[in-house]
């Protein structure tokens, strides 16, 4: 037990290597957490996964700086993942679920107009479509455009029309 004392330290009062070393635990630990988690706990970068990330980072650093003891501070960070994961689970087989922790889309344009209440209600504004518009699809004009949606990880998703002629559309012979 001195060892592990010697090595990590005890409280607040830690040294260089003491740091570096519970950094290195913490680091081992968050790949293992990270595993068990899922794929997608990274992957998707859904407001739920950020939530997770957010919080597990949190809970870990306060490990490294000794600012909360090192046994509960772990398991407080397995909690956080395996409630991740049953949640995941719960959205897989629960159309509701999902619709509640991940939310759903909104368009913000078609028929070649915005929907003013959509774009209200997920605070985007004409000029963000646009500028996605112009990002992804390399065009200025909205004729181009057959719509847009926000996406439930907050990425504006555009479709051309059919008959749009974009730059990476146009025959280059």
């Amino acid at each position: 037990m001195s060892v592990l004392i010697a090595l990590f330290g005890e409280g607040k009062d830690l040294d260089t290597l003491q740091m570096s070393a519970r950094a290195a635990a913490a680091f081992l630990c968050t790949l293992a957490l990270i595993r068990i988690s899922g794929r997608r706990s990274f992957g998707q970068r859904s407001t739920f996964d950020y939530v997770v990330a957010i919080l597990l980072g949190a809970t870990l650093s306060r490990f490294i700086v000794g600012a909360s003891p090192a046994i509960p501070t772990l398991a407080a960070s397995t909690v956080l993942v395996l409630m991740h994961r049953a949640l995941g689970w719960l959205c897989v087989r629960s159309r509701r679920v999902d619709r509640l922790i991940g939310g759903t889309p909104r368009k913000l344009y078609g028929n070649g107009e915005f929907d003013n209440a959509q774009m209200s209600a997920a605070l985007v504004t004409r000029t963000d479509v646009e500028e996605a518009m112009r990002d992804k699809l390399h065009v200025t004009s909205l004729h181009a455009l057959e719509s847009a949606l926000l996406e439930r990880n907050g990425q504006i998703s555009l479709i051309l029309k059919p008959d749009a002629e974009t730059p990476s559309r146009v025959n280059h012979h």
